[in-house]
């Protein structure tokens, strides 16, 4: 077996490492953040987005936790059903974003994003996506792309709604007003 073909088989099982262990799986937070745009629950504020491949009918559910003062990304839950490439890419997700300040996640959302739309041209960064770099040869295969990207769409969008509603102080529980910006 040449090197490129035991790294395919490297990344192959990876992909389904993740897909069978599923870091994050299961949703968490507030069951009210499937209902509003963002939710205060203590020091964090929940945020929802189900995300859906028209392609292949895989779907998301995707909840974040953000907390409130600093942005940091303290939990990712999700369910899903679809492929093994849905479910192990947002399993991996999971492991790059939670901890992570904003500024750090959107540089690995970006880096994957690149990586996975490059058709297999771009060398992935390992050091900056570690298990994500096991899905470049996914835009080898153009309708995969959506799979691989679909957890992470929904992670933007969770991030972007918990972001816009994050209040100096909030009360738990408490339904979040978009803030105007000046």
């Amino acid at each position: 077996m040449n090197v490129a073909g035991a790294l395919d088989q490297l990344y192959q099982q990876v992909i389904l490492d993740h897909y069978r262990e599923k870091h994050g799986g299961g949703l968490r937070g507030p069951a009210e953040a499937a209902d509003r745009a963002a939710v205060a629950d203590g020091a964090l504020v929940w945020a929802q987005s189900r995300q859906v491949n028209p392609l292949c009918g895989d779907e998301v559910t995707l909840r974040v936790g953000v907390e409130a003062g600093s942005g940091i990304v303290r939990d990712v839950a999700w369910e899903a059903e679809g492929c093994s490439i849905s479910q192990a890419s947002t399993s991996v997700l999971h492991d790059l974003a939670v901890g992570e300040p904003p500024a750090r996640t959107a540089e690995v959302v970006e880096a994957f994003r690149a990586l996975v739309r490059s058709r297999g041209m771009l060398e992935p960064d390992e050091d900056l996506l570690g298990d994500a770099a096991a899905f470049a040869g996914v835009g080898r295969h153009a309708n995969r792309v959506k799979c691989a990207m679909l957890g992470w769409t929904a992670f933007e969008d969770a991030l972007a709604r918990a972001r816009a509603h994050v209040p100096a102080q909030a009360a738990p529980g408490a339904a979040l007003e978009e803030q105007e910006t000046a």
